[in-house]
């Protein structure tokens, strides 16, 4: 093996193995939330129409309505929450965009005076920045990581955020209604199917995550599962007292 190819073996091996998971894109969180959401909202709500002893007709209405506007709530939030966010980096973009072209003398001695605060060299740091700061281009994308701490050609999108919202919560609350829409009479098949999609749901995070599995599943488990019992309970309560 030459020495050209001993130097480049570590490189090959650490590019293989140096990878990771995309934690900016803007499709996970509001999959996630959505999931989750759709799934313990819509379970405890019908556990509380049940708990109140209403028919099962009543039951699949109800599940159905907050399916529909939970998935529209939360892709109208997602949507409004991103674009406001993004908005608001275009905005900060723009102001720095501005001082660049007013102040570039300036801008490159404040990019300079970042560099020797990490340990560059005065001399290395200004030579660093002059060249960066040669291209407009990159010189707000330095400026934007290194002030704004964002990424410009990585912001998220409002249109994933909440078609991934929309998408998601209204998967997760179908699984409680399933069963009724199968020809199921009596509330604990939707709670187990539920309880199950919760586990499972967590489960599959972890794989993002690298959280254990089951550990993650429980998780959601347990939590969903306290909502639909907390709501059954309110549910009896409040039929008991308007009976």
């Amino acid at each position: 093996m030459s020495v050209l190819d001993a130097v480049e073996a570590p490189h090959v091996a650490h590019r293989d193995n140096h990878t990771h998971r995309d934690v900016n894109g803007g499709w996970l969180r509001p999959a996630v939330f959505g999931a989750m959401d759709g799934l313990v909202s819509n379970v405890a709500l019908m556990t509380g129409v049940a708990g109140g002893s209403a028919s099962s007709q009543t039951i699949v209405i109800t599940g159905l309505a907050g399916l529909a506007a939970g998935a529209f709530s939360m892709a109208a939030g997602e949507y409004t929450s991103v674009a406001s966010q993004r908005e608001l980096v275009l905005a900060e973009l723009d102001v720095e965009r501005r001082e660049l072209r007013k102040h570039p003398a300036d801008e490159q001695a404040e990019l300079a005076a970042l560099y020797v605060s990490r340990g560059v060299e005065p001399e290395l740091a200004r030579e660093v920045a002059r060249q960066l700061s040669s291209d407009p281009e990159q010189a707000l994308e330095i400026h934007a990581r290194e002030e704004l701490g964002i990424d410009p050609s990585d912001l998220p999108s409002p249109t994933v955020a909440a078609v991934s919202s929309f998408g998601s919560f209204a998967l997760g609350a179908l699984l409680p209604v399933l069963p009724y829409l199968l020809g199921a009479t009596e509330l604990w098949p939707a709670v187990l199917l539920a309880l199950a999609g919760l586990f499972g749901c967590g489960a599959v995070v972890a794989r993002v995550t690298a959280r254990s599995w089951w550990y993650s599943g429980l998780r959601q488990l347990v939590l969903g599962g306290a909502a639909a019992g907390v709501t059954y309970l309110l549910g009896i309560a409040f039929g008991t007292a308007l009976g």
